[in-house]
């Protein structure tokens, strides 16, 4: 089994849904708790083997 080396995160659109909190920032910049919200899929996208 070929391991997965790159992995694809749709973080399109302008965030108007999160208004006004994404007036200063993007959407998937947005701190959860302690991490952007980015980092949690990130992490996740490492712990899941992906380089």
């Amino acid at each position: 089994m070929t391991k997965l080396r790159k992995a694809v995160f749709p973080v399109a659109g302008f965030g108007t849904r999160f208004l006004p909190a994404t007036k200063a920032m993007p959407k998937e910049l947005l701190p959860i708790v302690d991490k952007p919200l980015i980092q949690y899929a990130a992490e996740e996208a490492i712990a899941a083997g992906i380089d």
